[in-house]
């Protein structure tokens, strides 16, 4: 399945993009009035840069690298719930974070996903 392979922004893109988007986040503090080279906003366009793509590091990262074979044969139908767990995303519209918890619940078909898997 192309799911499972599909990758848009590699850890080197990330290195790559980053003098670019510094150069970015430096031009929205002069829009804004600030200096980007007062002392204390000296490395806030690199500290922003690094935030986004953080927050937007789901786009480096695919599906078998998360579950990991941790996919297991299990002879039960019975649901598996895993609730409170911590989340954070983007919101794409407004470019701020939003963070939440959330509970996942599903009903196996002979196979059960590690739980430490779910909460990635």
């Amino acid at each position: 399945a192309p799911w499972k392979e599909e990758r848009t922004r590699s850890i080197e893109d990330n290195q790559m993009n980053l003098p670019s988007m510094q150069a970015a986040y430096s031009a929205i503090l002069r829009g804004l009035g600030e200096d980007p080279d007062r002392q204390g906003l000296l490395r806030t366009p690199w500290r922003a840069a690094t935030a986004m793509q953080f927050f937007t590091k789901g786009y480096q990262e695919n599906i078998s690298d998360i579950v990991n074979n941790a996919i297991f044969d299990e002879d039960h139908d019975e649901m598996v719930i895993v609730k409170d767990i911590d989340m954070f995303s983007m919101c794409e519209h407004h470019l701020v974070p939003f963070i939440g918890k959330v509970s996942i619940g599903y009903i196996p078909n002979r196979k059960v996903v590690g739980v430490s898997k779910l909460a990635r």
